[in-house]
Parts: C-alpha cells; sequence; structure tokens
C-alpha cells in the first residue's frame, strides 16, 4: 500500500500576503522585522507566509488604529496560536474592542479634564 503525503496548506508569496491583507509589501516586511509575523524561506530564500498570516496583518493595522503600539500588539498576538480557529480570533476581537473601548472612556475623561481646566482659565472681559 502507498504511502499517501498530507498536504500542508498553499504558502502565500509576499505579494499575496500584501494583497489579501490590503497593504504594501514592505509593511510585510515590516511587521516581520517586528516579529508580528514569520516566514519561511524557499531554497530561492523567498520569503512564504502562512495562509492565515494576511488576518494578523489586517489584525494589527487596525490595532495600530485605535492607539496599540507595535510592542502592544506584538504581545497581543502571542496568544494566538500557530494555526488559529474561529474561536481564537473571537477571543482577540473580544480582547481588541475591550481595549479600544477602555482607551474611548479614557479619552473622554481627558477631554472632560481639558474643558473643565479651560472653563477655570476664563478671564473676566475688560
Amino acid at each position: 500500500m502507498p504511502i499517501t503525503e498530507t498536504h500542508a496548506p498553499e504558502l502565500l508569496t509576499v505579494g499575496e500576503t500584501a494583497e489579501l491583507s490590503g497593504t504594501a509589501t514592505s509593511a510585510i516586511r515590516f511587521y516581520e522585522r517586528q516579529g508580528l509575523i514569520e516566514s519561511q524561506r524557499t531554497s530561492g530564500n523567498q520569503r512564504r507566509y502562512q495562509p492565515w498570516v494576511p488576518c494578523v496583518v489586517r489584525v494589527a493595522r487596525v490595532a495600530q488604529r485605535v492607539g496599540l503600539s507595535v510592542q502592544e500588539i506584538a504581545r497581543v498576538l502571542e496568544d494566538v496560536p500557530d494555526e488559529p480557529t474561529p474561536e481564537d480570533w473571537q477571543r482577540l476581537t473580544d480582547y481588541l474592542v475591550a481595549d479600544a473601548e477602555r482607551r474611548i472612556a479614557e479619552l473622554h475623561a481627558v477631554l472632560a479634564d481639558l474643558k473643565s481646566e479651560t472653563k477655570r482659565c476664563d478671564l473676566p472681559s475688560r
């Protein structure tokens, strides 16, 4: 009986990863240098990415827009396993939404403080 080899999912090129994540190839390389994503190298030294990497990049981009630094995003992504499941993505989403809501609440408090302080600076008219 012949032994059949299981086929791994198709790996993505830098260009495919960039296209699927809606970003530039330079951003893919940046996120890799920062440790947010990893690549495998071909015999010709070309980068190849797992099929879920574009999702990681999309999440990282949104997380940056809500104010997380690349280092904070890296820490959050440490909890996402290789080959993430829909449940893993949901946990990540729940965390990021809660963090964004916390940041919004902090900004509202800062705005209230700012309004209060500037009212105290009003000088009487001459």
